[in-house]
């Protein structure tokens, strides 16, 4: 009886409780890089730093104009390397988990399955 409750809860609740693992986990590092939120300031000063105008010259207004630009350049690639560096993180973490979830169902037979190998298999040394 208990086995019977063991093999339910194994391949129903505990098969539903790592599928909610997994999207727990994907949640949890989307929201460690915030991709969508970095794609929505791409163009964002870095830091926010933005500059001023000294004064009313057209040099200091075309200074400060270099300087934003500069700025939204400078935070365009590190958010767009962010974004690169989240999406590579997500690929693997999904490739891992989707791993995980297959192997989950003939995890519970592997001790068995390696006391078999390991009674019927011979192994290099034992043919000397």
């Amino acid at each position: 009886m208990i086995l019977i409750g063991f093999f339910s809860w194994w391949y129903g609740d505990g098969w539903r409780a790592q599928i909610l693992r997994i999207k727990s986990t994907l949640a949890k590092y989307n929201d460690m890089f915030s991709i969508s939120l970095l794609a929505k300031t791409l163009f964002s000063p870095f830091h926010q730093i933005s500059a001023d105008a000294e004064g009313n010259d057209i040099r200091s207004q075309l200074r400060a104009f270099g300087d934003r630009m500069f700025s939204r350049c400078i935070g365009a690639f590190v958010r767009t390397f962010m974004i690169i560096v989240g999406l590579i993180v997500l690929f693997f973490v999904l490739i891992l988990s989707l791993v995980r979830l297959v192997i989950w169902p003939i995890l519970l037979f592997m001790p068995a399955i390696g006391l078999i190998l390991m009674l019927t298999l011979r192994t290099p040394w034992t043919l000397i």
